[in-house]
This record gives C-alpha cells, sequence and structure tokens, in this order.
C-alpha cells in the first residue's frame, strides 16, 4: 500500500492513477473530499487493488486518522500535500509564514514519523515532492527545509533498508513557461508521475538521499 496525501487534484492525483496501473492499493487524503471521489473514482478504473479515502486536514489529528484507517501494510509513502502562499518578505507576515511552514514541513514531518514504523518493517520508501519558486520567500524557505529533510532522513533511515528521496520540479503555469525550460515546453503531470513511480519502486534499489529534476532543464537555465 502507498500513502499519498494531496491526492485530490494536480501531481497528487496523477501519481495516485498512475500507482493504481501497476496495481498497488492506494491510500489517498486530502482536504476536499468530493475531488478524492473523483480520484479514488479514476484509481478503481485503472485497476487499483484498493482504495481508501480519507478527507481532512493534515495539520491536525488528520495525521492519525490516516494511519488508523489503513489495516494492511503500509510499503511507500509520497509526501505531496502542500501549498505555496504569496508575497515578498516585507509584504507577507508571520501568520503566512507559519501556515506555509506548518503544511510544507510540519505536517510532512508529523505523518512521516508516524508511517515510519510500518516503512521500516515492510522495508519501503519515502518519497517527497519539491519544488521551488524564485520570488516567493517562505515557500522556497518552506521546500529547501524539506530537501534537507529528505537527505537527513535518508541518512537515518538507511540502516533500516530503507530509501528516501525527493521529486524535484518545476511549475505548470501559463505558456509563456516555455521559455523558461530548455526542452521548449512546460512539464505534463503524468511525466512527474513517473518519477515519482520511479524513487518508490525496486528501480530505483540503489538510490537514496536523492533530489531528482523533473523540470525540463529549467535548473540549469535559471538556479534558484
Amino acid at each position: 500500500l502507498i500513502l499519498i496525501p494531496g491526492a485530490s487534484s494536480g501531481i497528487g492525483k496523477g501519481t495516485a492513477v498512475r500507482f493504481a496501473r501497476e496495481g498497488y492499493a492506494l491510500s489517498l487524503s486530502g482536504r476536499d473530499e468530493e475531488a478524492l471521489s473523483e480520484t479514488a473514482k479514476l484509481c478503481k478504473e485503472a485497476g487499483a487493488a484498493d482504495v481508501i479515502v480519507t478527507a481532512g486536514d493534515l495539520l491536525y489529528s488528520f495525521a492519525f486518522e490516516i494511519i488508523t484507517a489503513v489495516q494492511i501494510e503500509i510499503q511507500n509513502q509520497v509526501n505531496n500535500a502542500g501549498i505555496l502562499t504569496n508575497g515578498s518578505v516585507i509584504d507577507a507576515d508571520l501568520d503566512l509564514f507559519d501556515r506555509q511552514m506548518d503544511v510544507n514541513v510540519r505536517s510532512v514531518v508529523q505523518l512521516t514519523r508516524l508511517v515510519l514504523p510500518h516503512i521500516i518493517k515492510s522495508r519501503g520508501t519515502v518519497v517527497n515532492v519539491s519544488s521551488i519558486f524564485a520570488g516567493i520567500t517562505y515557500y522556497c524557505m518552506s521546500k529547501s527545509a524539506l530537501d534537507q529533510f529528505t537527505k537527513c532522513l535518508a541518512l537515518e533511515m538507511g540502516p533500516h533498508g530503507v530509501r528516501v528521496n525527493s521529486k524535484f520540479c518545476s511549475f505548470k503555469f501559463l505558456e509563456k513557461g516555455k521559455s523558461t525550460h530548455v526542452l521548449g515546453r512546460v512539464g505534463e503531470v503524468s511525466e512527474v508521475a513517473e518519477a515519482i513511480l520511479f524513487l518508490a519502486s525496486d528501480k530505483s534499489s540503489f538510490t537514496t538521499g536523492e533530489l531528482l529534476r523533473v523540470d525540463g532543464g529549467k535548473g540549469i537555465m535559471y538556479p534558484l
């Protein structure tokens, strides 16, 4: 079974459907119950062995509900849930900073701590979903923290046979984004989902602590 928080839309939704096509059992979570139900429907149609849906906010006791709802062995975790708060340091107050760090960092640590005993038992994997957006400082800080969490947790979990990696992608926004990617186009959710599947599967069995870029070369054009 694989846990995928933030599965109601975007990368989380696409990743859930991709794993479903491989026959995985899925535990999907997010705040939008209706959207989660739609994702679950698509996953069942794609061939998922089982689909568990839990709607709620990762910041609170919801993380415990996700774990208690699962009755079979957890093998993989994809930390996909996150938010982006706009504004520069001088404009965005500390309430926005706290919200950004709570969702993008604290909730990841909280859920991962609960899941790790299960993943250690199954010698599974953790995949974090990272990215960067120059000019939005609080967001970039939260994702930098997630990247360091990936590396440090990989060191901690290595002796247990657990691999921890991060998929690092750029945003798909406007057509003008084509000019900021070496490949001349923006990426597709399906391409990101394939990378996550690779990191979670035995095909990357000798890879841990890696921040895998799936950004069409944007990182070498705009390093930040």
